[in-house]
């Protein structure tokens, strides 16, 4: 294994980088009101840190720079292994727990997704909802990218982290001079608005717990709750807009923001051809939903209709997966749009998931050129986002990735319904798990959970959910036989 000793000594390091996370129940357990288990989190802390050691102790000598390949293994590696270790504690203290329903839910954090198999969320241990929300703030933007801020210290290159973890299909892109100086800007930005977040929810009525874990998955766009009725049980038309904004701000990418400081004017945002199309798409599926609601007399009062439209439409759409109400109930057509809309709007470079935003404007702009070209054959007409014209690489790229995303969908769907499932909960599991949205329909819609699935099913998710948040080709890309090609 002296091959990959550079790819196992980083890695090493992130997961003792890791064991400090364990730390954060484990305090709030010490101090808070329940008490009963910081031995559990001190354990998993110092199993965690020991294994680390362990792997660098047996790797420290390498002086190899990362690879390309090295960078999509160890991505991959990091998010197949580290929620195994997260997943340690949730077997000794949420009782009846199985390893496939506790390595789902570490998967389900890490990965920004916020499907759950559990019941009776209301129930647990404080320690337990801070732990399975505060993962999805750790893996919002990335592990890696954390890693990547911190590898010249290790006198290691992280060019190649940056290109595997980074969503978005113009990876290319440098916000600075330097790769590690671009993700600590975009750490910077992503701890700005955390705490913008907390201080928000607080001041709206949320106890310092709740504040704390709804703002770890507000920003991370994951959507896990510490109740089980989700925003819903504080009915509170306050908090629901204090959602839909952070949401929504935490929907676009975090390089505008960054760019936004370094520039000192709005232009980054205000211009960019993904953000107004990110908007636009949301602005109009909440004033569709929102008359849709009236007129079929869910909610006959406007501002009720309008708060209930929007909340739903950002949180699904950004997929955070938050629900105020199970939107099964309303007309077919909304929680369909809802689940689409999942797909697609959020920003490349944001902590969502789905094929993102920019790659649907290029998929349209190809799509429109293609119509054009068959009235004016011989016209040249490039493809722009905004007043930029589009790369034939990254288009090939586009459509390579979409053809991908199709193929795998298709297939992990086939997988589902092979099990036994009725064909809406197995279509709707899968893209609710590979676009990180959550929720889905049937049985695993807002109302309901991932728990009445059998293990088989559960790992599926699970898979789908490790190559959504990796963007499919990160994954996939180690099983092609090139890839272990010297």
């Amino acid at each position: 294994m002296k091959r990959f000793s550079a790819t196992f000594l980083v890695l090493s390091w992130v997961i003792m980088g890791f064991s400090f996370a364990f730390l954060v129940p484990a305090a709030w357990d010490w101090l808070g009101e329940d008490g009963r288990h910081w031995k559990v989190w001190a354990w998993c802390f110092l199993f965690t840190l020991a294994t680390g050691a362990w792997l660098w102790v047996r790797n420290r000598q390498s002086a190899d720079e990362l690879t390309t390949r090295d960078g999509f293994l160890l991505v991959t590696l990091v998010w197949v292994v580290l929620p195994a270790y997260a997943a340690l504690p949730l077997m000794f203290v949420v009782d009846g727990i199985s390893w496939t329903d506790a390595y789902f839910e570490a998967m389900s954090g890490l990965s920004a997704t916020g499907a759950t198999t559990l019941a009776g969320i209301d129930l647990l241990a404080t320690s337990v909802n801070i732990w399975r929300c505060f993962l999805q703030l750790v893996g919002g933007l990335g592990i890696m990218l954390l890693a990547v801020a911190i590898l010249p210290f290790l006198g290691l290159g992280g060019m190649q982290l940056y290109k595997a973890e980074m969503p978005g299909p113009m990876k290319e892109q440098r916000l600075t001079p330097r790769v590690a100086e671009t993700a600590r800007g975009l750490w910077g930005v992503y701890f700005v608005l955390s705490v913008a977040c907390l201080l928000a929810y607080r001041a709206g009525g949320m106890s310092w717990p709740d504040a704390f874990m709804h703002m770890c998955t507000t920003v991370g766009l994951g959507g896990l709750s510490s109740h089980d009725q989700s925003f819903g049980f504080w009915d509170s038309a306050q908090l629901e807009w204090t959602a839909v904004l952070f949401m929504a701000l935490s929907g676009i990418s975090f390089a505008r923001y960054f760019m936004l400081w370094q520039q000192r004017s709005l232009a980054p945002v205000a211009r960019d051809a993904e953000v107004r199309a990110y908007f636009s798409v949301m602005f109009l599926a909440t004033a569709v939903i929102t008359l849709m609601l009236m007129g079929s007399s869910v909610y006959p009062e406007f501002e009720t209709a309008l708060r209930q439209a929007a909340f739903q439409v950002v949180s699904v759409s950004t997929t955070t997966g938050y629900a105020t109400t199970d939107y099964l109930l309303w007309p077919t057509f909304v929680p369909v749009l809802l689940l689409f809309l999942g797909c697609f709007v959020s920003c490349a470079g944001s902590t969502g998931g789905g094929i993102k935003m920019v790659r649907m404007l290029v998929l349209v702009r190809v799509a429109q050129r293609e119509l054009l070209r068959i009235i004016h054959p011989r016209v040249v007409h490039p493809v722009a986002l905004g007043r930029v014209a589009v790369p034939q690489d990254v288009i090939g790229a586009v459509m390579a990735f979409m053809l991908i995303y199709g193929a795998v969908m298709v297939g992990l769907t086939l997988m589902m319904l092979a099990t036994g499932l009725d064909v809406v909960t197995a279509f709707t599991a899968v893209i609710g798990c590979l676009n990180n949205i959550g929720p889905g329909m049937g049985k695993v819609g807002p109302a309901g959970n991932f728990g009445s699935l059998n293990e088989t099913q559960i790992w599926i998710c699970s898979l789908a959910m490790l190559l959504g948040r990796l963007e499919l080709l990160s994954v996939l890309v180690l099983f092609t036989p090139q890839f272990w090609r010297r």
